[in-house]
């Protein structure tokens, strides 16, 4: 018989619906029953594409024994890190606290106010020599609520008291040339010269680092701006060509094992590869720009792949991008097997591609009969660069052919909305830069799911599923993420409609989430009251709710000229200086940030207008891949009238002809309408 979790929206909480745990959503309901019974609450926070994630339902909440205990013991409440990553934030601060490592599934112990006692990860259904079982843990917790009392209560309380004080930002600081120079040193000196990137392993895409360094490369030529793309264009390439990438059909997996990008973890989650998919544009263009065409080459095929992973595997029925594929899935037994999907041997290559072509393959590839992975399997790795581009795209496609026989990762499909803005703002940027304008329509479609369903009253949801909306609030990133896709398509496509809704989106942030300094609290001052109201200034896999604003607020001073958007923007950006100087890594967007506002070249303002076409493209593509970086570029028709867009109003073309108009903070230069003027002007 089906739980409670069986109606709820989460794909992650269903897959959990057939558990004997007698489970609950969270909510107050839940809560109140553990005051009623006076127990604790054991809460269980995951995600549908992890793997340990599935590992523990198996051994454990599947368990009817390990039920029976959970059920007498506790009330217990499972949570959608992705619904409810305020809720996920605020607990998995306690558990590193507690343990000094976090990840999922989080395993926490609160008591009936919502106080955490207790925390880990995954506990195994059997004691291994550092890891007691699961059901051992919960004995202790039981036995300690109820001999011990007093001493639980009293040491929740402390633990709530002191994250809080830790949690408290930094104090403003204002970041100079010469901080965002020593930040890059710094970044430099932690990369991995050997196989790019930070660390050792497990080894995660630096998406939002990667932007400030590209900015960084671009912002004028120099030593620090060689350093940075040095840093910047090895771990492009190294991703690109690691088994972190998927060498058949595009995206990347959430992280790297080994400290080579080798053997990923495969789950596949949306928010990397919308971050990555921008940065790949960018590397390409930069690439390009000084000369590495095969790098440029490989960024660009990238992109190429990515978006149509996006468009053939992850694209919901309305429109918008699925959250993730899982890591699992049926292996040639039927078991569930991590990467089971993506895995090959020599064998299998020789199976769908002939003797000959097969073992080219393998040797290209890096398949060997040894194995990369588990049982003799290989990831598939690009060694180096095929000698014959024909060859490899045929052999590519009779593997991805022959891989798509396979049974398939299971996907979750709702749509999270900071997720999808992203996206939209990265699709928007590959199409201008690598002349693509086709992928223009997923970023406009994704948009409209957003707009028409997520977006109510200046307030964004934060997850929907087949057009239904889950009550999980929407946060700060995601406030700032979908204004953000707005204010691109806006700019792109002329529209005044997505600019003022956009704009509405950033009022929001304005009043019910702004916090002490002109920062930003993760979530609305009248959203549900929890044990503590997260503010995280740090960035991790994604940015955080300050940087997501501080881009989308940029943007809207840009297009608009309003000078409130650049002051809200200076404010957010000061909350984030600290971090910025002293642990760029944790500080991708915000340092990103300050590279095109206090760098040599600063952003400008860019209005194109006249008729569509090849001409108007050539300037559109022409500012876009030659601006100063953190430049914002208006696209329109040029009949002078004002289209709501301040940046296009009262711009004309000359005779006809399509005029671009460089802006310094809204003053304009004369328009020009070749492209040699337009450089000029740019640089």
């Amino acid at each position: 018989m089906a739980n409670r979790l069986a109606e709820s929206l989460s794909p992650y909480l269903r897959q959990h619906a057939d558990n004997p745990v007698d489970w609950w959503e969270w909510g107050p309901e839940a809560f109140a029953e553990a005051r009623r019974r006076d127990v604790p609450v054991f809460l269980s926070i995951g995600y549908a594409a992890c793997h340990w994630c599935h590992v523990m339902a198996h051994e454990s909440f599947s368990d009817p024994e390990v039920a029976r205990v959970l059920n007498a013991g506790f009330v217990p409440v499972k949570v959608d890190r992705e619904e409810r990553p305020d809720v996920d934030a605020i607990y998995m601060d306690v558990t590193i606290a507690l343990t000094g490592q976090g990840g999922w599934p989080m395993s926490v112990w609160l008591t009936p106010d919502g106080h955490a006692f207790h925390a880990g990860t995954y506990f195994p259904p059997a004691p291994h020599p550092n890891l007691p079982s699961f059901t051992q843990v919960l004995d202790a917790v039981t036995e300690a609520w109820q001999q011990r009392r007093q001493q639980v209560l009293d040491g929740a309380a402390a633990i709530t008291d002191e994250l809080a004080a830790r949690s408290a930002p930094p104090e403003p600081g204002t970041v100079t040339a010469a901080d965002v120079d020593q930040a890059v040193g710094l970044l430099v000196a932690q990369a991995d010269d050997r196989h790019g990137g930070f660390g050792t392993a497990p080894k995660f895409p630096p998406s939002t680092v990667i932007d400030a360094l590209l900015r960084r490369a671009a912002q004028a030529d120099g030593p620090v701006a060689d350093e940075a793309w040095r840093v910047a264009s090895h771990v492009l390439g190294a991703m690109a060509r690691g088994g972190i990438h998927d060498q058949l059909g595009g995206g990347f997996a959430r992280y790297s094992v080994d400290a080579g990008w080798v053997v990923p973890h495969f789950e596949k989650m949306l928010y990397d590869n919308a971050l990555l998919l921008g940065g790949y544009a960018r590397g390409a263009v930069e690439a390009a720009r000084r000369g590495d065409h095969d790098l440029a080459a490989l960024c660009e095929r990238v992109v190429t792949d990515t978006v149509g992973w996006l468009q053939r595997e992850m694209t919901t029925p309305e429109g918008g991008l699925a959250a993730s594929l899982d890591a699992d899935s049926p292996d040639a037994t039927g078991h569930p097997q991590e990467g089971a999907f993506y895995v090959w041997t020599p064998a299998q290559l020789r199976d769908v591609l002939g003797d000959d072509d097969g073992d080219r393959a393998a040797a290209l590839l890096g398949v060997t009969e040894a194995g990369t992975f588990e049982g003799g399997a290989s990831t598939l790795r690009l060694l180096a660069e095929p000698d014959d581009a024909a060859w490899f795209a045929g052999v590519r496609e009779r593997l991805l052919a022959a891989r798509a026989q396979r049974p398939r990762p299971a996907r979750d499909d709702k749509v999270v909305a900071a997720w999808n803005g992203w996206a939209v703002v990265s699709l928007v940027e590959a199409a201008v830069l690598l002349d693509r304008p086709a992928w223009l329509e997923p970023a406009r479609r994704a948009a409209h799911l957003l707009r028409t369903l997520h977006v109510r009253d200046g307030r964004v949801a934060r997850v929907s599923l087949s057009g239904r909306l889950s009550p999980a609030p929407g946060t700060a990133d995601d406030h700032g993420a979908v204004a953000h896709a707005f204010l691109a398509l806006a700019a792109v496509d002329g529209d005044p409609s997505l600019l003022a809704d956009a704009l509405a989106l950033l009022r929001t942030l304005d009043t019910a989430f702004v916090a002490d300094a002109g920062g930003l609290h993760d979530t609305a001052d009248d959203g549900e009251q929890l044990v503590r109201r997260p503010r995280d200034v740090a960035e991790n896999a994604t940015p955080n709710g300050s940087s997501a604003a501080l881009h989308a607020y940029r943007w809207a001073y840009r297009l608009t000229g309003d000078h409130h958007w650049r002051d809200r923007a200076d404010a957010v950006a000061r909350t984030l200086g600290a971090l910025v100087t002293r642990a760029p890594r944790a500080a991708g967007w915000g340092l990103a940030d300050a590279v095109a506002e206090v760098g040599a070249r600063r952003p400008v303002e860019v209005a194109i207008v006249g008729p569509d076409g090849d001409d108007r493209g050539a300037l559109v593509r022409t500012a876009w891949r030659e601006a100063p970086p953190g430049s914002v570029v208006a696209v329109g028709d040029g009949d002078g009238t004002d289209h709501g867009v301040p940046l296009l109003a009262h711009r004309t073309t000359t005779r006809g002809a399509p005029n671009a108009y460089v802006c310094h903070d809204q003053v304009c230069d004369l328009p020009v309408t070749t492209l040699e003027l337009l450089r000029q002007r740019l640089g």
